[in-house]
């Protein structure tokens, strides 16, 4: 509007200069250009004079201008909604990015989601890393299925399970912490929380970190088993938080055990990192054959345990499905690092029925 106002104020000053303060020079020009002809009435009398003819030249000119002015506009708006548009999208693109990037971080671990999100992969391709030093752990609440019931007082079962995933949640929540970075969450399994320690890029099994773990002390090498046993007690301490405040007696049996696994990830469409070996088997054992409210393990764990002075007690040789007899112990706890009293090693009274 302002554009337009502008040339329709030129073009009125220009129409009114040239009809009434250039009126004499437009007729003396029209006299000279048409006295050399011989029909000079004719001519004058059929031929429209210059000052109107220029002032109609500079208003369809102007039309010409203003008409062009909006073309110009138009596709300048277009542009610029197009910039926003686009723009819009990169920020749409880039946050669905970020989304995803979450969500594969949720389902794997990082240097895992790092592995598939830095490269394109296809559907069929094979990640797996083989590790000599894992810590695993089993922690299962058996009293749980007892509490479980789908009557109506409990909407059909959902009030349990809005409980369970309280717990869940909760024990998820501990691996934020600092001192649990290097632990892994593997899966659950009903009410069976499944971890494990040392799935690092730095311990996969290959030469360079071979000797890189033998240049290391025991204390050094297997600090992330001793931060899994914490996790595990940590877990104790969570669950009887939340039973206090749920006036519930939910009990953790516990199994940890350490060597070496193969890690993978399996599936295409919804893809799971688990891990697989001889050490797997025997934490779970370890926490199928254990006692509500004991965290129990074999003698290999127990050795290296005890040097960060964590407390046991002998349970004694027990029967392994697929393993035989297997001596193992159970972790009451840690004490501080400067106590360095030998372990208990007696046998529960009450458990004596137990060990088979």
């Amino acid at each position: 509007m302002i554009k337009l106002g502008l040339m329709v104020l030129v073009v009125t000053a220009t129409g009114a200069v040239n009809i009434y303060s250039w009126r004499d020079i437009y007729d003396l020009y029209d006299y000279i250009r048409f006295t050399s002809y011989r029909c000079v009435f004719i001519c004058r009398t059929s031929t429209v004079p210059s000052k109107y003819l220029m002032t109609m030249m500079i208003i369809v000119m102007m039309i010409c201008f203003y008409v062009f002015a909006r073309h110009l506009e138009r596709q300048s708006r277009k542009l610029f909604l197009w910039k926003i548009g686009v723009h819009d999208q990169k920020e749409r693109v880039f946050e669905m990015r970020r989304w995803n990037e979450a969500l594969v971080t949720n389902m794997l671990p990082e240097h895992v989601a790092k592995h598939f999100l830095g490269s394109k992969k296809r559907d069929e391709e094979l990640y797996s890393q083989s590790y000599e030093e894992i810590g695993v752990m089993f922690a299962s609440i058996p009293n749980f299925s007892d509490f479980y019931t789908e009557e109506s007082i409990n909407n059909g079962g959902i009030e349990c399970l809005r409980i369970l995933n309280e717990i869940i949640s909760d024990f998820d929540s501990l691996l934020d912490r600092d001192e649990f970075r290097c632990i892994t969450k593997i899966k659950t399994i009903g009410s069976t929380y499944m971890a494990a320690s040392g799935l690092t890029p730095e311990s996969n099994t290959n030469g360079y970190n071979n000797r890189k773990l033998e240049d290391q002390s025991l204390i050094e090498r297997w600090q992330h088993l001793a931060d899994l046993a914490d996790f595990a007690l940590a877990m104790k301490v969570t669950l009887n938080n939340l039973n206090k405040q749920s006036f519930n007696n939910f009990m953790l049996r516990i199994g940890l055990n350490k060597g070496g696994v193969l890690a993978g990830v399996i599936g295409a469409r919804k893809p799971h990192y688990d891990i697989w070996g001889n050490a797997v088997n025997v934490a779970s054992r370890m926490e199928s054959t254990g006692v509500m409210g004991n965290i129990q393990v074999v003698e290999d764990c127990y050795s290296i345990l005890k040097e960060y002075s964590f407390r046991f007690i002998r349970r004694g040789p027990i029967f392994v499905k697929g393993k035989g007899e297997l001596l193992t112990f159970f972790m009451k706890g840690k004490d501080k690092p400067s106590t360095n009293a030998d372990p208990v090693t007696t046998t529960l009274p009450h458990q004596v029925g137990q060990l088979s």
